[in-house]
């Protein structure tokens, strides 16, 4: 295995102390005498924990895990990169790939959802290396790191927020055998196993001198599949073209986790980007910002520069309702925007200011109209159920609303209330969360609220919902006629019938939040 970088005489590892011998203790103090002139960090992206359900578990490259790697790739750090759910692998198969990596450190990206997962694997990893340093990262171990270092022995070290920056620090202090203190951003455990915390590290002001992520070292392809249906038919990736949202919605973590800091890149930059990855073969892109749209004039300004390079691509992004107009949406169709996801989250006024949308249900129809209007392929609606006082009344108009806007895929979600949010917060003030009882698991409302629609009545009527939508006669003529005259529609029908079993199945677990 690798030379010894043992954390027990760096004040951030007492988890030795607690479970090894002092022999133990003392053989591997002067191990760390021996440490390597190069460390090699290994990153995983776990599948979701047994019985969790998002609706893309393997979909899309793990973008914040790439761009930590291909930083410390440029500064000499020699690093390996696995996704789990999109190789497939079991926990056995990504322990196996540990060892054969052979790293001295290994981080672990993690969301509520893949929580118990990674700590499984940090276990196994564990007990055949000991001197292995164990790093959590991600919106989860960012918002339970104190949690996380008092209930997992196996990890030893929290990096919140962004990770570039903080990752280099952390690998050449592991290497130099240097205090972490020294190292913003990070939880780890001390001596004595006290809980340390250091100082908030700033946010990565100038996002453009980030390295693009090296999709290289992921050894494997991406789909983007929703719920199992394939939204991309040629070689696909997805791009980050900025980071941060300056919103405060109640149900999003987003805002906490970059301090409410929107910082885009650069149009040139992105595209830039895009020019290197249409070189390498890339020709469908999905846009994962948290807010795309934020800066209509920087869309524009972007579909216009994409345009003069005629690159033959199909791109994806979500928007606000808000912000964007017919003129925006149809500088995006002409650059080769396809699809778009709007935020609708509600019909009832009432329950979008709870949110704190800060939009009206008549600007999502709107905005959908504009994007049907600007020759749109595909219009996604993304909705909300399941506050905890939102009335049976209230769930079925907005259900009501989804058959009436220009939408082509409705996407109904119940209320899940993440650590981090001010949805989490309320909930935890009011009694209805258990703080230890709830911190590893995705908190649906319905199941905790007593003021709540029961889950099990409202997942019942999503699928009631569901079926009469896609049964809908003039709702089925209007979509096969757009069929017929879109060429991006026929190439996605033609990929999604030869897996049509699979996809129906995963569709149909999926709205009943099973």
């Amino acid at each position: 295995m690798s030379s010894a970088i043992t954390l027990s005489d760096l004040e951030n590892c007492s988890r030795l102390a607690l479970s090894l011998p002092k022999a133990h203790i003392a053989e591997n103090r002067k191990m760390i005498e021996r440490r390597p002139t190069n460390v090699k960090f290994s990153f995983i992206q776990p599948k979701l924990s047994e019985g969790a359900l998002e609706m893309c578990p393997n979909a899309w490259p793990p973008l914040g895990i790439l761009y930590c790697a291909t930083f410390l790739a440029n500064e000499s750090v020699d690093v390996s990169v696995l996704d789990q759910a999109a190789k497939g692998f079991t926990t056995k198969q990504a322990v196996d790939w540990v060892r054969k990596e052979d790293p001295a450190i290994l981080g672990l990206s993690v969301l509520g959802s893949s929580s118990r997962e990674a700590a499984k694997i940090a276990r196994l990893v564990k007990e055949e290396n000991s001197e292995l340093c164990i790093v959590l990262g991600n919106y989860h171990p960012t918002f339970n790191a104190e949690r996380i270092l008092e209930n997992c022995l196996d990890i030893d070290v929290i990096i919140r927020g962004e990770g570039e920056y903080t990752c280099l620090e952390l690998t050449r202090c592991l290497q130099k055998g240097e205090s972490l203190k020294k190292v913003d951003g990070i939880t780890y455990r001390g001596r004595g196993g006290r809980i340390v915390a250091t100082p908030e590290r700033r946010l990565v002001k100038d996002v453009n001198s980030l390295p693009f992520p090296d999709r290289s070292l992921l050894d494997c392809e991406y789909a983007s599949r929703i719920f199992g249906v394939k939204t991309a038919t040629r070689k696909f990736t997805s791009l980050l073209s900025s980071r941060g949202c300056p919103f405060q919605c109640t149900f999003c973590a987003c805002r906490h986790f970059a301090r409410g800091v929107w910082r885009p890149r650069s149009v040139e930059n992105i595209v830039k980007e895009i020019e290197f990855l249409y070189s390498e073969g890339y020709r469908e892109f999905l846009f994962v910002d948290d807010n795309f749209t934020l800066n209509p004039r920087r869309v524009v300004k972007f579909c216009r520069l994409l345009r003069k390079k005629s690159l033959s691509i199909e791109w994806f992004c979500d928007s606000r309702v808000d912000n964007c107009g017919f003129d925006t949406f149809r500088e995006m169709v002409k650059a080769g925007c396809r699809t778009i996801y709007f935020g609708m989250e509600s019909a009832n006024q009432r329950i979008l200011d709870y949110y704190r949308k800060r939009i009206t249900p008549e600007q999502s129809k709107i905005s959908a109209q504009n994007a049907r209007k600007a020759g749109m392929d595909i219009i996604v609606g993304s909705f909300i159920v399941g506050a905890p006082d939102e009335t049976r009344k209230e769930i079925r108009k907005t259900l009501q609303f989804a058959q009436q806007v220009e939408i082509d895929v409705p996407s109904f979600n119940i209320l899940c209330a993440p650590v981090g949010s001010p949805l989490w917060n309320d909930l935890v003030a009011r009694g209805f969360i258990d703080e230890d009882k709830h911190w590893e698991e995705n908190v649906f409302v319905p199941q905790v609220c007593p003021t709540a629609v029961p889950f099990e009545e409202v997942s019942s009527m999503i699928y009631e919902y569901f079926k009469a939508f896609y049964i809908n006669p003039a709702r089925l003529f209007s979509e096969i006629v757009r069929m017929f005259t879109s060429s991006f529609r026929l190439s996605l029908l033609f990929s999604n019938l030869v897996h049509l079993d699979e996809t129906v199945e995963t569709v149909r677990r999926g709205v009943q939040f099973k």
